[in-house]
């Protein structure tokens, strides 16, 4: 190998070898914990010289003792409530009415625009990187703790995000380290970018999910006890694994009187590549879990599911399976009977119940016909918080109105995110009577960490800090000099109970506090040749607070909803080995065009209300009203996702089997 070409490994790391906040390595050293962990980078001017000398190296390793062992894990919670929901029940339970469960969601690719990469350049003690990345904070402080160099010497540039369903939170901090160190020891830029196979290889993924309900009923169909096991494999490192498994324990409650509520939760360590979160941060795989229960509750009781979940659903000042006293009121039976109207359901529900009642009896005599089935499902998407404690969760503002006229916005959010800008411009304008074109949005650089762009954090929590300075700021205007200059900032101060292995905080805090609530119906026929579903339509409403930008809203919440069904219909990765088959990947088809069904949207306004987050409700509702509709065409429980063809011809060939015995 030339002197042009270095080889860099741990040992080169002159500070710490470790991301910020993650104990996830820049570079494995003495131990690999999975296939495909870096360990070692190749710099030098040509790209084929540099994919011959790749070849030329060797790692050697030597089997030892399995880090992972069987019983480890990331976290654990439970929780135990020590009464009811409150909710007026019955008071015994009917024999032997027990509905359980046990629901299983896959593990999807983010497949965002492009794959993961980082450009960096260092000159006269000034590191200047590039990457499209979520958390521009977290990328410079894993740097600074890499190399052991001051945040202000780092000059971080966030290049376009594109689409990326929160796949660029954490992978891209620790690329970008890896070519900073480069930069940094050769004095040379660098590019370091991922192959589309290679990202897609070892790159996080939303992690697969198994979770197990059990319900004890009472004499009026009410559920009396309800038992809650979580399961998630979040593979070698801990990627946001407590976050996760609160996010995923939290929506697997739903927003339903389930009595008596023994909850127990695991993040698995194994030995696969990390998984981590993906849009909504497994809340809506918890979701997918409580909505498939509660519709196969109200088919045991021969009930419209939709009705069922009207009459079950918490009210204002409920004490939630949590402990927390819910503050507002569900809008469930608007957004049902809304959703409903759009869709035609109960004419439609009412209609398919019949034929699969029908066909319960004559099954055989009506397994040509067409099928048509319809479900529903509901949910809620948090406030946008992760975690709370030191300088985490901090979210912060600060806004100066100048001499001329002009308005400064400084935030540690993204200030490239032109819709957002221009909704903050917009509310500047209406307060404070400041014309857009002075309006300058700035970053604090290295300032407070207000957390990563997911979760809907800058439309909520941002846009309330921008526009409760621009109030500050009006009340002063008549009475004080200018320049005038407030800061807001908010952080979390509530925790969720759960009793956690690590601690006793968790993540969401304030997911009660301010959340949007949706309902989403998905119809379907299965033909009697291929038995694949055809969707008919979906049909989603949102109440999301205060709309700022409908256009956005809608566009929002209808590319979500092409995913989310991607997601219910096709998408899985398989490992084999600890590793995923190149096969898998060349058979990893996203949705065509001319398959995406009609997708109708609408809203429950109110204009009095702050803006809520409402880009993760698609993920929570439409997977389980998919299923649903599927599972009422085949008179079949299905309880997966994504829910292939091949296991409804599973279905009609043991019904067959059941027919011939």
């Amino acid at each position: 190998m030339s002197n042009s070409y270095t080889l860099i490994n741990a040992k080169d790391i002159p500070g710490i070898n470790e991301l910020y906040d993650f104990a996830i390595p820049v570079f494995a050293s003495e131990c690999i914990s999975y296939k495909g962990e870096p360990v070692g980078l190749l710099a030098g001017p040509d790209p084929n010289k540099l994919e011959e000398y790749a070849e030329e190296c060797v790692i050697k390793v030597s089997e030892n003792t399995p880090a992972v062992q069987i019983e480890d894990s990331f976290q654990k919670l439970s929780y135990h409530s020590d009464s009811g929901s409150g909710l007026n029940v019955g008071n015994t339970a009917i024999p032997n009415l027990i509905a359980s469960g046990t629901y299983n969601t896959g593990i999807q690719e983010h497949w965002y625009t492009e794959p993961h990469g980082a450009a960096a350049f260092y000159k006269e003690n000034k590191l200047t990187v590039y990457t499209a990345t979520q958390w521009p904070f977290h990328v410079r402080r894993s740097i600074s703790k890499m190399l052991g160099i001051t945040d202000s010497s780092i000059e971080l540039i966030q290049t376009q995000l594109g689409f990326h369903l929160d796949g660029k939170l954490v992978y891209p901090s620790l690329l970008s380290c890896q070519a900073a160190l480069a930069a940094y020891l050769t004095g040379k830029p660098v590019k370091l970018m991922l192959s589309r196979i290679d990202d897609f290889r070892w790159s996080p993924k939303r992690s697969g999910s198994e979770i197990q309900i059990a319900s004890a009923l009472d004499d009026k169909g009410g559920i009396i006890n309800t038992e809650v096991f979580v399961s998630i494999d979040l593979g070698a490192q801990d990627i946001f694994a407590k976050e996760l498994l609160s996010q995923i324990c939290l929506g697997s409650l739903g927003i339903y009187g389930l009595g008596r509520v023994n909850m127990e939760g695991e993040a698995k360590k194994t030995a696969k590549p990390p998984q981590g979160p993906m849009e909504g941060f497994g809340s809506s795989q918890g979701f997918f879990a409580i909505e498939r229960h509660v519709s196969r509750i109200a088919d045991s009781l021969r009930q419209d599911p939709a009705e069922w979940r009207k009459n079950n659903c918490y009210s204002k000042n409920a004490n939630l399976a949590i402990g927390i006293a819910l503050k507002e009121e569900i809008p469930m039976t608007p957004l049902i009977d809304s959703v409903a109207a759009m869709s035609d359901y109960y004419r439609k529900w009412a209609s398919y119940e019949l034929l699969r009642q029908k066909r319960k009896k004559h099954w055989e005599l009506n397994e040509h016909e067409i099928k048509r089935g319809i479900g529903i499902a509901a949910a809620f998407q948090g406030s946008g918080f992760l975690y709370s404690g030191n300088d985490k969760g901090v979210y912060s503002a600060e806004l100066t109105l100048e001499k001329d006229g002009s308005l400064i916005i400084k935030t540690s959010a993204l200030v490239n995110q032109e819709e957002n800008n221009n909704i903050w411009r917009a509310l500047a304008k209406s307060i404070l009577g400041v014309e857009e074109t002075q309006v300058s949005i700035l970053s604090t650089g290295p300032g407070p960490d207000s957390g990563p762009a997911s979760l809907s954090r800058y439309i909520t929590a941002v846009t309330r800090l921008v526009e409760r300075c621009c109030e500050a700021i009006r009340r002063q205007r008549f009475r004080d000099p200018l320049p005038i200059t407030v800061r807001r900032s908010i952080r979390p101060d509530k925790i969720i109970p759960w009793k956690a292995s690590n601690d006793n905080q968790s993540a969401d805090a304030l997911a009660f506090s301010r959340p949007a609530w949706g309902a989403a119906v998905t119809e379907i026929e299965i033909d009697n040749v291929s038995l694949k579903p055809i969707i008919r339509g979906i049909w989603l409403v949102a109440d999301g607070g205060r709309i700022l930008s409908q256009a956005r809203a809608r566009r929002s919440l209808k590319t979500a909803a092409i995913n989310a069904l991607s997601w219910a219909t096709r998408e899985q990765v398989i490992y084999e080995n600890e590793e995923i088959p190149l096969e898998t990947i060349k058979n990893y088809i996203l949705p065509s065009p001319e398959e995406i069904p009609p997708i109708h949207i609408d809203f429950l306004y109110n204009e009095n209300a702050s803006p809520k987050g409402i880009g993760e409700l698609p993920y929570s509702c439409i997977p389980a009203s998919y299923v649903q509709a599927v599972s009422q065409a085949m008179d079949f429980p299905f309880e997966k996702i994504p829910l292939k063809t091949e296991d409804i011809w599973e279905v009609k060939k043991n019904k067959k089997a059941e027919l011939s015995a």
